[in-house]
């Protein structure tokens, strides 16, 4: 037995509980199976299971063993999958979430432009006002910013992108222009409230330095179209992301603050769970979204 073999009968003698199951679903003997078995353990120099005429039950080494071999069988699978979706063409149903302001304004052209390329594929689109669970929840594709705390999911940057502080001009010229974040607790500021961040709390570095302020407002919302809104109307202070604000700032019609501070990452992202890392019509679809907006001028930076 070569060892991945070895890996692949031994997962099925669990799975099938017994070592007479083991032989009928082999076309053995149980004898056959038992030696087999044996062999194994004598190679290994451990004890894998604990056995009777009617049952088997894994020894400590015995679950370590499966354990490994489970996941390297997996691996295996799919690199084998990746391989060949390589030259598949992607077809069926891709469901894909994002988020509402970011999915009508980018995800939605994506989409377009990628179906007449494949219009084999289906695609579902659901904008929510904060993130899904992919283990929870019919997706295939999930696009997020910032950091991702799932370990269990797979993450490709499909867009670099920042956030930035800005203002209108009006608004400048009534209450002055901050120079340090603490003065940003003297301002009137627009605050979003998403997802479960610190309602309020900005945080800004420069070099080594960090700074978290806790700013304040009259106006706050969990729709960033209506957080820009008020900004440009001159109502305050408003932290967003590059794609959000740039024809604003290059029109003139916002004017960014303390642009020497950096503000929290807000990479994009497209993430889905490793079980579907290589199926044809995501793999295409992540590819899709990574050179479409690498052609894009308006608040994207080049993919490193």
């Amino acid at each position: 037995m070569n060892p991945v073999s070895e890996l692949a009968f031994f997962t099925q003698l669990i799975r099938l509980g017994s070592l007479a199951a083991t032989a009928r679903e082999l076309n053995l003997t149980p004898p056959a199976v038992s030696k087999r078995l044996a062999q194994l353990e004598q190679r290994l120099g451990v004890r894998l299971l604990n056995r009777t005429t009617r049952s088997i039950s894994l020894t400590a080494e015995g679950e370590l063993y499966l354990n490994s071999a489970q996941r390297i069988l997996g691996e295996i699978e799919e690199m084998e999958r990746q391989v060949s979706s390589s030259r598949a063409k992607p077809k069926g149903l891709l469901r894909v979430n994002a988020p509402l302001g970011f999915g009508r304004t980018h995800v939605c052209p994506a989409i377009s432009s990628f179906v007449r390329l494949y219009p084999e594929v289906d695609v579902q689109l659901h904008l929510t006002d904060r993130p899904i669970n992919l283990p929870d929840d019919a997706i295939d594709v999930a696009i997020r910013f910032g950091d991702l705390p799932d370990s269990r999911l797979i993450a490709r940057k499909i867009a670099a992108n920042r956030r930035r502080l800005c203002a209108a001009p009006s608004y400048l010229e009534a209450f002055g222009n901050p120079e340090s974040p603490k003065d940003l607790m003297q301002h009137n500021c627009i605050v979003l409230r998403q997802n479960d961040a610190a309602f309020g709390i900005w945080r800004l570095s420069r070099g080594k330095q960090s700074e978290s302020v806790k700013v304040r407002g009259n106006l706050s919302t969990n729709d960033g179209e209506v957080a820009l809104n008020w900004a440009l109307e001159g109502h305050g202070i408003l932290m967003r992301a590059d794609w959000n604000l740039a024809s604003h700032l290059s029109s003139g019609q916002l004017v960014e603050v303390l642009g020497d501070y950096e503000t929290p990452p807000a990479d994009i992202y497209a993430v889905y769970l490793e079980r579907l890392n290589l199926s044809a019509k995501v793999s295409f679809f992540v590819e899709h979204l990574r050179d479409f907006f690498s052609h894009k001028s308006n608040g994207f930076y080049p993919l490193a």
